[in-house]
Parts: structure tokens; C-alpha cells; sequence
């Protein structure tokens, strides 16, 4: 039995630093948004998750509500392509463009970040402050079939306390979606 380490990156702690090829061919690095951004959304996803699906207008919804004041919205995919063509990096640019993302997606070819978030299913969120902290982990919201049903946006409640300098809570919920699809 081969066993995958995964390190939990925990609220309260720092996010691992990346440097990742995305959908529009230039390498981005975490440090380089947490200099420019006051809180970076960092967001695992797939071009195969039904519960990314479920969720990509909300969060260009929330990209372009937030995105004038200081923060940001990064999309990876951590999956495993061998074997599972969706995953692909062709595929993940044909994905961004079908669906018009208005934020960044990376690919993370080596699943080397996803671990090392601790990222579980897609989609997950990890707010980050300009710090370089995780201040929220979890799920975008409490309805993924029925945007006109949540009554907890957990995403954007992190947000907007994170830009007004006040607590966040919850700081963590359990993700709900699709399992990563790990490298062995």
C-alpha cells in the first residue's frame, strides 16, 4: 500500500509559496499576488469536478466583486492528468476559456502545492492575507446545487471581515465536493 503525504496547511499558519505555469502561459507566484493584493482566494478546482461546475459563476461573481478592492481570486488544478485526459493543461485552457474565467488558473502538474495546502476536494478555498497567512479554509458556500438557496457564503463573509481587519468566523468548514485525484 503506497501511502501520500499530505501536509495540512492550518488556519493561523503560513501558505506554501508557489510558482505555477497558468492558462495564459506566464509562471505566477503567490508572493508576487500577496505584494499586490490585500487577500488572495486561492481556490483547487478541476475541469471534471460537477461541483466546480455548480460553483464557477459564483466565483467569478466573486471575482468581480472583490477584485476592486484589494483582493484576488487564483484557480488550481492539482488533479492527475495521466490517465485522466479533462486534466490536462490543453484542456484546463480550453476550460478556461469555455467558461470566460476572469481569474487566474494554474496548473500544479506535480500535485506538490495541492499537498502541501492540505487540499482535499475541489472546490476548496484558502483565504490568504497579504501577510502570507491562511485566515479561512473550506467551502465557497453552504448550497452548492442552488445559489438561490445558501444562506451562509462563507467565502465571502472571509472576504469582506478580512478586508475590514475583523475576525473571521468560521474560519474553517469542511469542503464538500469531488476527492482529488492523487498521483501514486
Amino acid at each position: 500500500m503506497t501511502t501520500l503525504e499530505r501536509i495540512d496547511t492550518p488556519v493561523g499558519s503560513y501558505a506554501p509559496d508557489f510558482e505555477l505555469p497558468g492558462v495564459d502561459n506566464q509562471v505566477h507566484h503567490l508572493s508576487r499576488y500577496l505584494n499586490k493584493f490585500r487577500a488572495v482566494g486561492v481556490i483547487f478546482m478541476s475541469n471534471y469536478c460537477p461541483y466546480v461546475e455548480l460553483y464557477l459563476d459564483r466565483l467569478k461573481n466573486i471575482q468581480a466583486e472583490f477584485t476592486q478592492v484589494d483582493c484576488t481570486l487564483i484557480g488550481i488544478n492539482g488533479s492527475e492528468a495521466i490517465g485522466h485526459p479533462t486534466e490536462r493543461f490543453e484542456k484546463m485552457k480550453a476550460f478556461a476559456q469555455v467558461h470566460q474565467l476572469n481569474f487566474p488558473y494554474l496548473w500544479d502538474s506535480t500535485q506538490d502545492v495541492t499537498r502541501s495546502f492540505g487540499a482535499s476536494k475541489t472546490p476548496m478555498a484558502f483565504l490568504i492575507d497579504n501577510d502570507g497567512i491562511v485566515r479561512y479554509k473550506g467551502k465557497i458556500d453552504d448550497h452548492p446545487q442552488n445559489p438561490s438557496a445558501v444562506r451562509e457564503n462563507y467565502l465571502i463573509k472571509a472576504i469582506a471581515s478580512l478586508l475590514k481587519g475583523q475576525k473571521i468566523y468560521p474560519f474553517e468548514t469542511e469542503a464538500v465536493g469531488t476527492s482529488f485525484i492523487w498521483r501514486i
